[in-house]
């Protein structure tokens, strides 16, 4: 158990001694000092948990002893002692960061119980940070890894933006260069840290329940709302509400959306009034949002009011010094997680790293890591463990069939008995929006045109395949699986 340690500074010996005597009696530890440069040395060296120290010294003044510790950084609680208390020095005290003042003489039981409630505070401030530790591992949070200029560079801004007062933020880059680390910086580098953070993937909720999760729904609202409930919006109060995938919200919803960032005032589904909201919104999104805009598809207002403020991740191809640093990083957390002891890289395996391209970005890596601690039993990862060879082609050079347009070329059993088509590229690239169109479509190619089953194939529930099937026009023609279901 930790003994609490007090550090004494005064320059009258017998002052000293008595304060020693009573604060070992009370079951501290002791350090003492004669004069302002000796306390700063000691306060250095034996990190006291509280300082009792004296206004008149014979070098330094205690003010000046104060100031010096809290500019470096010292947290401790200091009780200032002095014989003539002036008002002047009492508010300078205060004002540079001291807990209390006691005069001359020593009331020891006005000072048992200051020191105790100092020390309590100390306690609590400590516990306190524990526990916002605790909140961030489990929401998955921290630091953002990387020493490159670009990242240096990234970080620097999220930190300006964080401190600041903004309250939109749109968050760009492609898919799996961490965007959501990035907005969890800017909620926990902020004010708002102590306060709510939601997230919500606008692409994962279907449209119709996406109101109802965004606002919140009154009782008999609809059939289902059996009590009033909440939205997230109400939830982030205070806080900080991402929304991950802006570019899916619909029209409808992106209206409304302006309207709560334009006013700060909410309607629940069902309800009659307003509700005064305050809550910082990140919005992020892997889509080309100017494009969608051009082509209709995202309301131009609402662009201009979620990129005021602009951040933009850079791929993990552009910064590939960064990768080593990450692999470091992974390692050291599944070597947690995993209880393994694994030590690095062999050669051949960092070189393997170094030269792939790593369209995923910091995901795939992450995930390529992964797979490898998993499997591998030696102190050193060995390449056979990663997803690719040296010996394999780029992504981009496996199109040497030269088709028009992405396809599939038949299909391939899995050891659980599910098929997947054997997908190619074409070699002038395609989107991720085209290929999941053509999942969607060779989903219910296979299931007969059965949603339920086309939904089971692609491992998404019924309403997110039906949002898919709105998203890509593909609804008409389609069979209504409702029947076939309940037969």
């Amino acid at each position: 158990m930790h003994t609490e340690k007090i550090l004494i500074v005064d320059d009258e010996k017998l002052i000293r001694w008595s304060l020693c005597q009573k604060c070992q009696e009370w079951g501290y530890q002791v350090v003492e000092a004669e004069d302002g440069a000796q306390a700063l040395r000691v306060a250095h060296a034996e990190s006291p948990d509280l300082v009792l120290l004296d206004v008149r010294l014979p070098d330094l003044s205690g003010l000046e002893v104060l100031q010096r510790l809290k500019l470096a950084g010292d947290a401790r609680p200091v009780i200032m002692i002095t014989a003539d208390p002036q008002l002047a020095d009492v508010k300078a005290a205060l004002k540079l960061g001291a807990y209390d003042f006691i005069g001359k003489p020593l009331d020891f039981d006005e000072l048992s119980t200051t020191a105790k409630n100092a020390l309590e505070c100390t306690r609590l401030r400590n516990e306190v940070e524990s526990l916002r530790g605790e909140v961030k591992r489990r929401a998955g949070y921290h630091e953002f890894v990387g020493k490159s200029e670009k990242v240096t560079e990234l970080l620097k801004l999220a930190h300006k933006v964080a401190a600041s007062e903004a309250g939109t933020i749109l968050i760009r880059g492609e898919s799996g260069t961490g965007k959501d680390l990035i907005a969890q910086t800017l909620h926990y580098q902020s004010s708002r840290q102590n306060q709510a953070w939601v997230a919500v993937n606008c692409s994962a909720i279907p449209e119709t329940l996406m109101e109802a999760e965004l606002f919140g729904y009154e009782k008999g609202a609809f059939t289902d709302a059996k009590a009033r409930k909440k939205g997230l919006f109400e939830m982030a109060d205070g806080g900080t509400l991402f929304l991950d995938e802006i570019g899916e919200l619909s029209p409808v919803l992106q209206a409304k959306l302006l309207r709560v960032l334009e006013d700060q005032v909410i309607r629940r589904v069902g309800g009659v009034r307003d509700i005064q909201v305050d809550a910082r919104v990140i919005a992020a999104s892997n889509r080309d949002l100017e494009k969608a805009v051009r082509e209709g598809q995202f309301r131009r207002d609402l662009w201009y009011r979620l990129a005021i403020i602009n951040i933009s991740l850079p791929p993990l191809r552009e910064h590939k010094e960064d990768i080593l640093p990450l692999v470091d990083f992974f390692i050291e957390r599944f070597n947690q997680r995993f209880k393994k002891s694994i030590r690095g890289l062999t050669d051949e395996s960092r070189k393997l790293l170094l030269s792939h391209d790593w369209p995923g970005n910091v995901r795939e890596l992450k995930n390529a890591i992964e797979r490898a601690m998993i499997l591998e039993d030696e102190a050193y990862l060995r390449p056979q463990y990663l997803p690719f060879t040296l010996e394999e082609k780029e992504p981009a050079e496996l199109a040497v069939l030269e088709p028009t347009s992405f396809g599939h070329s038949g299909s391939q059993e899995l050891p659980n008995g599910r098929t997947v088509p054997q997908l190619f590229i074409p070699k002038g690239g395609t989107s991720l929006e085209e290929i999941e169109r053509t999942m969607v479509e060779l989903a219910l190619k296979q299931a007969d045109g059965n949603q339920t089953h086309a939904a089971r194939l692609l491992d998404i529930s019924r309403d997110a395949l039906r949002y898919k099937l709105k998203k890509f026009d593909l609804t008409p023609g389609l069979e209504d699986d409702s029947a076939s279901a309940g037969a």
